[in-house]
């Protein structure tokens, strides 16, 4: 079977499966799912096969490197040679000690935190969110919250969150399944920045990737819970215009020092997450070393070993070549437990192992690891909306793990849309 016609069949069997997990399997928003299929669809062919839309999303990649190259000068200045990236020197000569990820990675976030929170207060973000919002509205008709909220996850991920704030209290239970999905199928753009510092030197074109990525998982994550979460209710906002919710700095320089500090505790945040997750797997890991061993196994079990068997017929559905479905399925399997932070630095790893070779398996790849859907972001995220409605926490703890897998279906969604355009020699490559 060509790996373009089973990308198109891919898609088409996650939304049968985000169908079969249904509360309401006869209340379809059928407009929804044709126009947010549309919407995915012509987004995917401008970036990948029109001309102008592939050049465009190249200078997105150039914008992002160039931003990117001016984070690193400052955590250069902090850290000294512990910043420089492998193969570089500094000024004075000295050489690089190698990728250490706390100061060569996650100062960009810091940065592009506080780079966000300047394009905030000068009200760019608000406008484009608000205009982009209107037409997800008229188009696909879902309420204005959850239009907003659709529109703002493509650029903040889970503090998308506070621009719905004062509407989080009355929405519906297929509403607040719309906001879990949609914050854990997308990116945060500074968490994106981490990303593309993985992946960089094995696919110098990632940050457009990335950037098509997110904007292409925000319809696939309206179809998904939409799907498995039908309204039956009456949305407050439905058919309205909602205004993004925001408290705006009293200067660009108080809105550098909150972009920063909120981009500090988020450095934190993931600090602390990962030393743990890895931790855990890693004890989880030996007891399931043992276990083998008790049972003769020649091959040493591990959960990426589990998790990549789990995932291998979802990732085989994407449209990959056979002989790299195993390397990407461990990898889509892994995000699972381990975060996308792990799973794209460990893409890297296998790129430059060559278990990942072909630039279609790299792109597809790309595609169905970006968003938070991992088991650590949807307790955050539950916590983190349950502080705002504290009346809704039942409710967000009795959807949530089902929005988990609405998001991973969106994500792989998302890839199969990318397999069905990717062609070789395309301008936007690897």
């Amino acid at each position: 079977m060509p790996q373009q016609l089973t990308s198109f069949l891919g898609l088409f069997v996650m939304m049968l499966l985000a169908w079969l997990l249904s509360n309401h399997k006869r209340s379809i928003n059928w407009r929804l799912l044709l126009w947010g299929l549309a919407l995915q669809a012509g987004l995917a062919l401008f970036i990948f096969r029109v001309p102008a839309g592939a050049r465009l999303f190249l200078q997105v990649n150039e914008v992002v490197v160039r931003v990117m190259d001016s984070s690193a000068e400052g955590a250069r200045f902090v850290f000294g040679r512990l910043a420089l990236p492998p193969g570089t020197t500094n000024a004075n000569g000295e050489s690089s000690l190698g990728f250490i990820l706390a100061f060569q990675a996650f100062p960009t976030v810091i940065f592009f935190s506080a780079l966000t929170a300047i394009l905030y207060f000068v009200r760019l973000v608000p406008f484009l969110i608000k205009w982009f919002a209107w037409g997800f509205t008229r188009l696909l008709r879902v309420s204005g919250a959850e239009s907003l909220c659709a529109v703002s996850s493509v650029f903040f991920g889970i503090e998308a969150v506070f621009t719905i704030k004062p509407h989080l209290k009355a929405m519906t239970r297929s509403e607040l399944a719309v906001v879990l999905t949609l914050g854990m199928s997308t990116v945060a753009s500074n968490v994106l920045a981490l990303y593309v510092f993985s992946l960089r030197e094995q696919f110098p074109h990632i940050a457009g990737h990335l950037v098509s990525a997110s904007l292409l998982s925000a319809p696939a994550a309206l179809i998904m819970a939409k799907l498995m979460f039908p309204e039956t209710e009456t949305p407050e906002t439905l058919g309205l215009q909602v205004v993004p919710h925001y408290e705006k700095e009293e200067n660009v320089f108080m809105a550098v020092i909150h972009g920063a500090n909120a981009g500090l505790k988020f450095i934190a945040g993931i600090v602390a997450l990962l030393i743990a997750v890895l931790s855990l797997v890693y004890l989880f890991d030996g007891v399931l070393g043992w276990l083998g061993h008790l049972l003769g196994l020649e091959t040493r079990l591990s959960l990426k070993m589990l998790l990549g068997g789990l995932f291998y017929p979802l990732t085989y559905m994407l449209g990959i070549p056979p002989d790299e479905v195993g390397a990407a399925a461990q990898l889509i399997g892994e995000k699972l437990v381990l975060t996308e932070v792990v799973a794209y630095t460990d893409l890297a790893h296998a790129v430059q192992q060559g278990s990942i070779q072909s630039p279609r398996t790299i792109i597809i790849t790309s595609y169905a690891l970006c968003g938070f859907t991992h088991l650590a972001s949807m307790a955050i995220f539950v916590g983190g909306i349950a502080t705002l409605v504290p009346n809704r926490v039942k409710q967000l703890t009795q959807i949530s793990f089902k929005c988990l897998l609405a998001a991973t279906l969106a994500c792989l969604m998302t890839a199969c849309m990318a397999g069905l355009f990717a062609t070789d020699g395309m301008l936007l490559g690897i």
